[in-house]
């Protein structure tokens, strides 16, 4: 995790320091930087990191499903904390339906 130390409008570039390294980036590259705080599990897929901070609370019951659970846990490549109820986590773990997507993909597909 870094934080962003400069901006230089003149040059297009943006500063980030990484534990005292500083990281340059070109206007074209900051689609390279995520946000730690945003990055969910969906963005996260296909991604691993050093340590996974997980929330699992009943706030946002409709999200505690196992796959998410599952799909967090193993982005995690040393360390991962889950925090919040046993209850969520059970809650969770529980929910082993997929929900139907309904992305109209075979009908967007079928129009080409």
């Amino acid at each position: 995790i870094g934080y962003i130390t400069a901006v230089d409008t003149n040059e297009r570039t943006l500063t980030v320091t990484f534990d005292s390294r500083l990281v340059e980036y070109d206007i074209s590259e900051l689609d390279e930087i995520v946000l730690a705080y945003a990055v969910t599990i969906h963005k996260s897929q296909g991604s691993e990191f050093p340590v996974v901070v997980m929330p699992v609370t009943m706030k946002h019951f409709v999200m505690l499903q196992r796959n998410l659970i599952y799909t967090g846990i193993t982005r995690a490549k040393k360390i991962c904390v889950l925090v919040g109820t046993t209850k969520a986590l059970a809650y969770a773990i529980k929910q082993n339906t997929v929900s139907k997507r309904n992305t109209k993909l075979k009908e967007r597909l079928n129009d080409y």
